[in-house]
């Protein structure tokens, strides 16, 4: 049977495309070290990846890394800012009250390839915390998402085939298999995947779609 869910974030808990992308385009504004045009579309097919390729992609015509690198400090930072600021419900319908209700029967934990203090940001926002057991990020680890959910199983005491990861793109599918868990395909989320074998059109279908899953298995 299923034990454990690890949730990812963006596109899966919340939708900040375009409050983060605010962030970024003052960061841009401020500092005048790239001409990119940032909107919360083009950051939407970014998210899931690790920070450090996001500003690769996205400040492609900045050639200085470490301007780059001061850029995407800045950017994290204000986007951090906005985000503590905002007051308008950016995760999706029912997916609080669903965590809420998984985490009387499941153990819950989160990781996402967000820097340090995002993870801690969403749960607070959320209101979520007592929730979730534990989380890991790229900003703790500086490894690849599936690399980083390895480390968290292992450190948790997971077993692969107790254990499913809930995300929304194909890097969070390639992320899950390389840990050796089950993905479970948040097709209201940012990615288009086809053909997945567990997906998840609304929140409030998780809890059935993973005690399905454990039927299957077992």
């Amino acid at each position: 049977m299923i034990k454990n869910i690890i949730f990812d974030i963006d596109g899966t808990l919340w939708n900040s495309t375009e409050v983060v992308a605010e962030g970024w385009r003052r960061a841009v504004r401020e500092t005048g070290y790239s001409k990119c045009v940032i909107t919360g579309e083009r950051l939407k097919g970014e998210f899931g990846l690790p920070m450090n390729i996001i500003a690769d992609h996205v400040f492609s015509d900045l050639k200085d890394d470490d301007k780059k690198a001061e850029l995407l400090k800045l950017c994290c930072k204000y986007e951090h800012e906005l985000l503590e600021a905002n007051t308008e419900d950016i995760s999706y319908p029912g997916i609080v009250a669903e965590i809420k209700s998984l985490a009387k029967k499941y153990r819950i934990f989160i990781v996402s390839n967000c820097q340090k203090g995002y993870i801690e940001l969403v749960c607070g926002k959320l209101g979520i915390e007592d929730c979730i057991e534990d989380h890991l990020c790229f900003g703790d680890t500086g490894l690849t998402k599936g690399e980083t959910m390895r480390e968290l199983m292992e450190k948790n005491g997971l077993s692969e085939k107790e254990t499913v990861y809930v995300g929304d793109t194909a890097g969070d599918k390639a992320a899950t298999e390389f840990a050796g868990a089950t993905f479970v395909y948040a097709a209201y989320g940012f990615g288009e995947l086809e053909g997945e074998a567990h997906v998840v059109n609304l929140p409030k279908e998780l809890g059935e779609i993973i005690e399905n899953i454990g039927r299957t298995l077992d």
